[in-house]
């Protein structure tokens, strides 16, 4: 007996830092007290004699994002650029079914991002890309490629977020009291019987 064909989430690639140093939502939460020298030179991270990670904050944030946006739509992967990085503490894993890939020391998230994608593209598989560097997107970019902007999905991450929140509200609304979840005319009788109304 064969099993049937499951059929491949599409692969949602995104450009990690890009998305960080583009948005608002994750740009705050770098921490400024690394220098703005640091920030402008991510390889230096890796040189931090106190092992001082400015950007933790912001990657945490964005997995968390990327994971509940991608939830049962996409297999995710966030890129980093790691060019330069002498240090091994940032190893490649996997969270909330997101994989986070750093590049190799001496090699660009552009270049892993291109491998992702062409691999994707070989076997005939949707792909999302997420940056607003216009020079991966030019050269990624097509069908089956669908690239938008760093902006477009912290507005889309937004929007999830906003959603959710309202129908945890509405869920907490609805638990509140038995009266609650009655139609007026049912809640008009039972307050009748109770001598309220």
């Amino acid at each position: 007996m064969s099993r049937p064909s499951r059929k491949r989430l599409p692969l949602l690639v995104v450009d990690g830092y890009n998305v960080i140093h583009g948005t608002n939502r994750y740009e705050g939460m770098i921490d400024a007290h690394a220098g703005a020298g640091a920030l402008a030179d991510v390889a230096s991270l890796s040189r931090d004699p106190y092992g001082h990670d400015p950007f933790e904050s912001a990657r945490a944030a964005l997995l968390a994002d990327v994971a509940a946006y991608a939830q049962g739509a996409y297999d995710a992967v966030i890129v980093y650029d790691a060019a330069g990085n002498l240090s091994s503490d940032r190893p490649n894993f996997s969270r909330a079914g997101v994989r986070v890939v750093f590049s190799a020391t001496g090699e660009s998230a552009d270049t892993v991002i291109e491998r992702l994608v062409t691999k994707a593209r070989l076997s005939e598989r949707e792909v999302l890309l997420v940056t607003s560097d216009n020079t991966i997107r030019y050269t990624v970019g097509g069908i089956p490629v669908t690239t938008v902007s760093s902006q477009l999905l912290a507005a889309d991450i937004e929007v999830v977020e906003l959603e959710a929140h309202t129908a945890r509200d509405e869920r907490t609304h609805m638990r509140l009291t038995m009266e609650d979840r009655l139609d007026p005319a049912t809640r008009q009788k039972l307050w009748k019987m109770l001598g309220r109304g």
